[in-house]
């Protein structure tokens, strides 16, 4: 379905006019196990609901349930993101800022200086989705042409973001809350279609998205060829500075989207908002089986990934172990789904 673009680009002797030429055989196959690796965990998935059952019987409640889709549905397109960048092969750590900066400055523009701690232009409120998407692409350029066009190392470049970031979000509202949001903010965090949270239908529409672009067209192959072997994707035509950049812009549209959507749901912009998120994101990518060395895994297996995690800690909520043993236990998950990805695929990972 997706990967086996990757393992065309790697493996494939260059043919007539330097494309390379992969045996049809072969992409069968790969097509295959491709297919296979998305429903991996939909089995633990329904073993941790069957425990969730055997725990309390809160667990199957339409409550229960619409609260674990909601509260997975926001860090999920951060999730979406995350996977687009590391399937070329990059990271990007910034994410989780843009989560907060993101609907942050269209409160801080929007809103008045008393009592919601804004700045006082009073701009309309139907501009605030536009100015944090607006935000968010401005972040995903600028981490481009740093990467990009500069060429400087992705991990530090991101952390110095992820640090800007969070200190300018803390600069703008002077450490305190925005609240008061425009309804235009609010609305997709708190209506309901079809008895479902707006937000949940929002996150599985760009997911289907996302599985469509990366597994149907062009452009998802270029991903997954950019991520197996930058120089060979870049010697069969693929802009390979283009690709990258886009998606880093892309990755930021989606943090800058999920911050409004978080931030419709509580009413309210926090400093802190979608602090610690990215150790969330990344854990729900690699259990979902992307690949920390790029070219490998889909946009399905993420979506599974992040959907178990919260499932996981829905249980061990309902269960009564404490919120601060949750960070633990998502950390050995990473170890564990790190440490399985690692013999399952018989290669060494980048260090």
């Amino acid at each position: 379905m997706t990967d086996d673009s990757s393992v065309a680009v790697k493996s494939a002797q260059p043919g007539p006019g330097g494309q390379p030429a992969v045996h049809p055989r072969r992409r069968s196959s790969v097509l295959r196990i491709a297919r296979l690796r998305d429903l991996a965990l939909i089995p633990a998935i329904l073993l941790i609901g069957a425990i969730g059952v055997y725990v309390s019987p809160v667990f199957l409640t339409r409550q229960n349930l619409t609260n674990i889709l909601q509260q997975q549905s926001e860090i999920s397109l951060v999730v979406l993101g995350e996977a687009m960048i590391l399937i070329l092969g990059r990271l990007d750590l910034s994410l989780e800022s843009t989560v907060g900066l993101a609907p942050g400055v269209a409160c801080w523009l929007i809103l008045p200086k008393s009592p919601y701690h804004g700045e006082g232009l009073l701009l309309p409120g139907g501009w605030a989705i536009p100015i944090a998407l607006a935000v968010g692409v401005a972040i995903g350029v600028l981490n481009g042409l740093l990467i990009v066009r500069f060429q400087l190392h992705g991990f530090i470049v991101t952390l110095g973001m992820l640090i800007t970031l969070r200190g300018l979000l803390n600069g703008i509202s002077q450490g305190q809350t925005f609240f008061g949001l425009p309804k235009s903010m609010t609305y997709l965090g708190t209506k309901e279609w079809f008895n479902l949270p707006a937000s949940v239908w929002v996150s599985l529409f760009l997911f289907a998205v996302g599985i469509i672009v990366l597994g149907y067209t062009r452009v998802g192959r270029s991903l997954y060829a950019i991520g197996g072997n930058p120089a060979a994707a870049k010697a069969a035509g693929i802009r390979v500075s283009r690709v990258v950049w886009s998606t880093f812009i892309v990755a930021s549209a989606l943090a800058a989207f999920a911050g409004i959507l978080l931030a419709g749901r509580l009413g309210s912009v926090a400093e802190q908002s979608g602090n610690g998120w990215i150790f969330t994101v990344f854990a729900g990518c690699v259990i979902g089986g992307i690949s920390m060395n790029g070219g490998r895994g889909t946009i399905f297996g993420a979506f599974t990934g992040i959907l178990l995690l919260f499932i996981v800690q829905n249980v061990l909520t309902l269960g009564g172990v404490g919120a601060n043993w949750i960070q633990f236990l998502d950390g050995v998950i990473i170890l564990a789904a790190l440490t399985v990805s690692r013999i399952a695929s018989g290669q060494a990972q980048a260090t």
